[in-house]
């Protein structure tokens, strides 16, 4: 029986519990991991080799395959490294899904957004800054726009830009002077992540993409009142019918980031025709879709709840096939 290692921080979580029983049903022996527990002890002369990896009392180096679902936040060296041992893991021949390479990947937007468009996908413009005169200068140029924490979640910390105005995804409408906004940003992250706001029909697209192959996609639906369609942010699913582009291009984005499982996020791209002598709106056109991130640790519950797809027997799946 192949033993299998799923991270979790919480075993509530409706997708960690998903892998854990879909583990069974298939017929592995799953181990649940906290990587906050993580030990490594190197050169000990107590044990028998000169590495030895464990968490929750548990060797790693026994494992076939290790699924990822949540290595935990907090410090910057503690996260550092939980992703050294998945490396490591990975380096002694364990499968690690999704590799830590691709979670860091997908969890870096800017760097991300350097992937997709490599890969030729079409997204939002994106500029990035480190300094309050380039900031204005961007915001300027593309007028409505977002700021994005270039490692945020779940819709948090996300600033609106529109008229001179800011305001955040989490938060009521805001007071605070742009320029005041920008320059704390600026101090707390130190560069500023900027793209375009899209034009929309009021939600966006999340795909579930398990090897290579998109299963199932919803409609994410902001909540009266906001713009970001997050579901943790309020935001209600409805089932998605993808187009062969809206297809083709969520498994190109996954491949782009190299993840064997994960969630893209689409953005139907419509513009504003105007009637130019009254500067009356006369239609919308769609542009086209365009990927607006891809997420390495996503969560299945949305999915399955508007469609009974359950992404974990996709994954586990996928896992039995090659092992």
């Amino acid at each position: 029986m192949k033993k299998i290692g799923i991270i979790i921080t919480d075993l509530e979580d409706w997708t960690a519990r998903a892998l854990i029983t879909e583990a069974k049903e298939k017929g592995f022996s799953p181990f649940v991991l906290d990587f906050r527990t993580a030990e490594v002890n190197i050169n000990s002369k107590s044990i028998g080799s000169k590495i030895h990896f464990k968490a929750e009392d548990i060797s790693l180096l026994d494992l076939d395959a290790v699924i990822v679902r949540d290595v935990g936040a907090g410090a910057f060296e503690g996260v550092s490294f939980r992703f050294d041992i998945l490396r490591e893991l990975e380096a002694e021949g364990i499968l690690v899904i999704n590799s830590p390479a691709a979670i860091q990947n997908a969890a870096n937007k800017y760097h991300a957004s350097y992937l997709l468009a490599k890969a030729g996908l079409h997204a939002p413009e994106t500029i990035a800054v480190q300094n309050l005169e380039a900031a204005l200068r961007t915001i300027s140029s593309l007028g409505d726009s977002v700021i994005k924490p270039v490692f945020g979640y779940k819709g948090k910390d996300i600033a609106r830009v529109k008229d001179g105005k800011i305001r955040f995804s989490d938060r009521k409408a805001e007071s605070v002077p742009l320029e005041t906004a920008l320059e704390k940003m600026l101090e707390e992250r130190g560069m500023l992540y900027i793209q375009e706001f899209i034009e929309n029909p009021g939600r966006d697209i999340r795909v579930f993409v398990v090897g290579g192959n998109a299963v199932g996609a919803i409609y994410r639906k902001a909540s009266a009142g906001s713009w970001v369609n997050n579901l943790s942010q309020g935001g209600s699913a409805d089932r998605c019918v993808l187009t062969c582009e809206q297809k083709e291009i969520a498994e190109k984005a996954s491949l782009a980031i190299g993840t064997t499982f994960a969630g893209v996020d689409i953005i139907e791209d419509f513009t504003r025709d105007l009637n130019k002598e009254n500067n009356k709106e006369l239609e919308r056109n769609e542009r086209g879709p365009r990927i607006l991130e891809v997420n390495g640790t996503p969560s299945g519950k949305g999915i399955f709840d508007a469609w009974g797809i359950n992404p974990a027997e996709h994954i586990l799946q996928y896992l039995q096939n090659i092992l």
